[in-house]
C-alpha cells in the first residue's frame, strides 16, 4: 500500500562555520530574487564586490559561537523534528527533511518520497507568510515537482500563523518560563523583512503606519508578514494574559540601510531600558528551531547589549525545536491534513 509523504523545508546552513562554507551558503541564498530582490544585475554585483566579501568571514565567526558537536543547531533541530514527528505518526508515513538552500535538498527528497507515497504535504516550517520564505519554497518545490511530474501528488501546508497547534504549542513552552524567571517586560522579536517584500507578497497595507501595532487580519491585509506577526503575539498574549504595557513587538535581522519592518529589536532595548525594564525575557516566534538568529543575535549580541545598558537579565526563551507538546500537537495537525484529503 502507497505511504503518505510529509515534506518539511527550513532555510538552510552552512555545513561547516569556515568563511569558505559560509560564503558558499550565502551566494545561493542570497541569489535568490525572493530574498534579495533587487534587479539581477545590480545583485550580481553587490554580492560578489560587497556582501559576499565582507559578510562571509563575519557571518562565520558569528556560526563559530553556536556551532554544536553534532552540526548547525539549525540542522541538528530540524533533523530532531522530522525523528520525532516520523516516529509520531508511525510506519504508513514517509517523513522527509529539505532545507531550501542546501542540503538535503527539495529535489532530492521530492524523489525519495515519489518512490513510496500517493501523496505527499510540503510543509514551509515558517510560521509567518513571506515572499523571502513561502514564495521561494512554493517555486523551488513546484519547479523540482515539474521535472519528477509529481505535481498531482503534491498538498500545501499553508502559514500557520495562528493555528491552535502552533500557538498551544507556543504558548506550553513559554508559559512555564514566564513563570519561573519573572520578566518585567516580554519582548516578541520577529525576522525582519525590507519593507517593500510586503507590496511584493500580495499585501494591501492602507492605513498601516508600519510603526505601530497592525491592524487586525482582513481580506485584503491577510498575506501581509507584519499583520501575522501582530497576530501570532495576540494569540498568545491572550493565553498568558500579559497586560499592553508588558509586551511589545519588534523585528530583527535587517541587512543593509533600506527601510526595513520597524520597531528594530536593537534599537528598542535602550528605549526599554530607559523605561525601567531590568529583567527582560525575548521570544522569537518566526523560527521554529533555534539558529544564527537566535543564538546568537538574541542570545550573544542583544544580551550583551543590554547587560551594557545595565540590564540585570535577557532570557531567551528557546525555539519550539523538539518540544513535546509540538511534536505531538503539529503531528496531529499533519495527519488530519492528510487524511482528510487522501479519504
Amino acid at each position: 500500500m502507497k505511504k503518505k509523504g510529509l515534506l518539511l523545508i527550513n532555510l538552510g546552513t552552512p555545513t561547516e562555520p569556515s568563511t569558505r562554507a559560509v560564503r558558499a551558503y550565502l551566494k545561493v541564498f542570497l541569489s535568490d530574487p525572493c530574498v534579495f530582490d533587487v534587479p539581477g544585475i545590480l545583485r550580481f554585483i553587490l554580492l560578489r564586490c560587497i556582501i559576499l566579501p565582507t559578510r562571509s568571514s563575519q557571518s562565520a565567526r558569528a556560526y563559530q559561537k553556536i556551532w554544536m558537536n553534532e552540526g548547525s543547531p539549525l540542522m541538528v533541530h530540524s533533523v530532531s523534528l522530522q525523528k520525532k514527528i516520523q516516529k509520531r505518526l508511525g510506519d504508513d508515513y514517509v517523513v522527509e527533511l529539505a532545507m531550501r538552500y542546501g542540503h538535503p535538498s527539495i529535489a532530492s527528497a521530492l524523489s525519495r518520497l515519489n518512490r513510496y507515497c500517493e501523496k505527499i504535504l510540503i510543509v514551509p516550517l515558517f510560521p509567518q507568510f513571506s515572499l523571502a520564505t513561502n514564495i521561494s519554497v512554493e517555486r523551488e518545490v513546484s519547479k523540482q515537482a515539474k521535472k519528477l511530474d509529481i505535481t498531482k501528488k503534491l498538498l500545501w501546508q499553508s502559514a500557520f500563523f495562528a493555528d491552535d497547534f502552533y500557538i498551544d504549542a507556543l504558548v506550553a513552552s513559554v508559559s512555564p518560563r514566564l513563570n519561573q524567571k519573572k520578566p518585567d517586560f516580554v519582548l516578541f522579536s520577529y525576522h525582519g523583512l525590507p519593507v517593500r517584500q510586503l507590496e511584493k507578497s500580495g499585501a494591501d497595507c492602507q492605513g498601516c503606519d508600519r510603526e505601530g501595532p497592525c491592524p487586525k487580519l482582513s481580506l485584503a491585509n491577510a498575506r501581509c508578514y507584519r499583520a501575522q506577526c501582530y497576530a501570532t503575539t495576540q494569540a498568545v498574549i491572550s493565553h498568558l494574559k500579559l497586560s499592553d504595557d508588558r509586551y511589545m513587538v519588534s523585528f530583527q535581522s535587517r541587512l543593509g540601510r533600506i527601510p526595513w519592518l520597524q520597531p528594530y529589536t536593537d534599537q528598542l532595548l535602550p528605549k526599554l531600558y530607559q523605561s525601567g525594564v531590568r529583567r527582560l525575557m525575548v521570544i522569537c516566534p518566526s523560527f521554529v528551531v533555534d539558529c544564527l538568529e537566535t543564538l546568537e543575535e538574541i542570545a550573544i549580541r542583544a544580551s550583551a547589549q543590554w547587560k551594557a545598558l545595565g540590564g540585570e537579565s535577557l532570557e531567551l526563551v528557546p525555539c519550539l525545536n523538539d518540544h513535546p507538546s509540538w511534536i505531538e500537537k503539529f503531528s496531529a495537525a499533519l495527519k488530519q491534513q492528510l487524511s482528510l484529503v487522501i479519504e
